[in-house]
């Protein structure tokens, strides 16, 4: 079987940072091959992310997990800035999209760098996650591929967005 293989690469600029997303297609040519876009995110292949983070970061980020409600750092965290990923510093949510929910950990109502509902220019990706019990959506660093926490549809207006994050994978920057 005879396998075309092409991968394009976006850069996208926000405030000075770099997010990137590498694509591939697959696809079989003259047989039954593997089809589809898939992500392979890019960062420092020699990174290693149980040196570089706390047990706790790592569960979280590379492992999907979830970090006790009501014990995170920025949970009732109101200074204003942006919060960044803990592993690749990219900014992923500014404070002024930050709200209390009262789920346990720190909502936000968008995306840094959303503009409406295109979520092109915004340093996150989702992805369909069934882990929960039911159909639901991960959020990721675009950047990086951490897992950050889940998006849902019981969030204020305008958009209806709720992002459940972890506080355990942010750094906050003040302005």
């Amino acid at each position: 079987m005879k396998l075309t293989y092409r991968i394009v690469e976006f850069h996208i600029y926000i405030n000075g940072w770099t997010c990137i997303q590498i694509e591939s297609l697959i696809s079989g040519v003259g047989g039954t091959g593997r089809g589809g876009l898939r992500s392979l995110t890019r960062y420092d292949e020699d990174t290693d992310w149980q040196k570089k983070l706390t047990p706790e970061q790592y569960v979280v980020t590379r492992e999907k997990g979830t970090e006790v409600p009501f014990s995170g750092i920025y949970l009732n965290h109101s200074e204003v800035g942006m919060y960044h990923c803990v592993c690749c510093e990219t900014p992923l949510f500014s404070s002024e999209a930050k709200y209390d929910s009262g789920t346990g950990w720190p909502s936000f109502k968008e995306a840094h760098g959303t503009w409406g509902q295109d979520e092109s220019h915004a340093c996150i990706i989702r992805r369909p996650d069934n882990s929960l019990g039911s159909a639901g959506t991960e959020v990721l660093c675009k950047n990086c591929d951490a897992h950050l926490g889940h998006v849902f549809d019981d969030g204020p207006d305008p958009s209806g967005q709720r992002f459940c994050i972890n506080s355990v994978l942010l750094n906050q920057n003040k302005h």
